[in-house]
């Protein structure tokens, strides 16, 4: 597999970063140009085979990956899978954030090792290192700092980083795996840094819209091309723009009419990159499917009330943000697939009562 340079990734996240203050002006001048434009749906057979210059285009492709830290990569994709970290032995991070379907699961909440619900809908892990911040409030701004609060979060993995770094470093084989990457046995940083660099890798190129970008003319069909024609003259745009298409904004929602649960007021944009395969929709994860959620969007964001049509056209573009990733395309998770825990069978005794593993 080919991976993406930390370079790479880091001067997207960087320009990301860097830029979203003019993005957010822009966006709202955006607003303001497109007010008294027509949101009318284009006839069917009108022609949009010409494509505009990609530099025109508020929408970037993600970057094809190239290899890079293979040895890092490796091992935080196994301590990202392995349970050992949380509290309790009882849940890893894939146990929620499943790569193997959305990065994330169906469930609306994921529950706490307390039985308890979550408070918030679990965001996917895909392309999460293209976003400009952590979490659904924007709280956290790097991929390691989003680990480490994973794993002590009491919603979530409810662990320590010293218990975990001590029950990896117990394990001979972890201890060589750190030692080939690092230079050393298991400690807090590289531990956090091999779960970052790991979670550097998992974008996901390729997809239709994206070919589309390239060029590739037939790569989406008429309905799919008006459909993103009225996803820019109606503003979604105006947040949802940029190589993860959101990710790089803040937002108060309900601005006309209610959306979602009252709190948090401020959120950051979500990212809308395989947004097809991430039901249910919102951070309260109220919204069953993505017509509904279009439709709720451009109410409460908005101040529009779409005819079916419009919302069906809407959908048919988001069906080709969905890109694909190790060669084969993002696929929607499994209701109830992802219990947020993993089997019994492979928790681990309490470090305190460990036997240390032989040298």
């Amino acid at each position: 597999m080919l991976l993406m340079t930390s370079a790479t990734v880091a001067k997207h996240v960087a320009t990301s970063r860097g830029t979203w203050r003019r993005r957010k002006i822009l966006s709202c001048l955006a607003l303001l140009l497109i007010a008294g434009g027509s949101t009318a749906r284009p006839p069917i057979g009108e022609s949009h085979a010409a494509l505009p210059p990609l530099s025109l285009e508020p929408i970037t492709p993600i970057p094809l990956p190239t290899v890079d830290q293979p040895l890092k990569v490796a091992l935080g994709e196994r301590l990202f899978n392995d349970p050992r970290l949380s509290g309790d032995g009882s849940r890893a991070c894939s146990s929620c954030h499943d790569t193997q379907s959305n990065g994330a699961d169906a469930n609306r909440y994921d529950k706490a090792p307390d039985g308890s619900l979550a408070d918030l809908n679990t965001n996917t892990v895909f392309n999460a290192a293209l976003s400009f911040r952590m979490d659904w409030e924007g709280d956290i701004r790097s991929l390691e700092g989003q680990a480490k609060a994973s794993l002590e979060s009491v919603d979530y993995m409810d662990g320590r980083l010293p218990i975990a770094v001590s029950r990896l470093s117990m394990d001979r084989e972890m201890r060589r795996l750190f030692t080939e990457a690092y230079g050393h046995g298991p400690d807090e940083d590289s531990l956090l840094d091999a779960i970052a660099t790991y979670e550097r890798t998992l974008l996901t190129p390729d997809s239709r819209f994206d070919q589309w970008l390239r060029g590739d003319a037939s790569a989406l069909s008429p309905q799919e091309r008006i459909g993103y024609q009225l996803f820019k003259s109606l503003g979604c745009i105006s947040c949802h723009q940029g190589v993860n298409i959101g990710g790089n904004l803040f937002e108060r929602h309900g601005i006309f009419h209610p959306l979602a649960a009252a709190k948090p007021e401020i959120l950051r944009v979500p990212s809308l990159r395989n947004v097809a395969t991430t039901p249910p929709y919102f951070h309260d994860g109220s919204a069953p499917t993505l017509e509904d959620a279009v439709r709720r969007m451009a109410n409460a964001q908005l101040n529009r009330s779409l005819a079916g049509q419009q919302i069906d056209d809407i959908v048919a573009f988001l069906r080709t943000l969905t890109g694909t990733y190790r060669g084969s395309l993002v696929t929607p998770a499994s209701p109830g697939n992802s219990a947020s825990t993993i089997n019994p069978a492979s928790a681990v005794t309490p470090a305190s009562t460990v036997a240390p593993a032989s040298p």
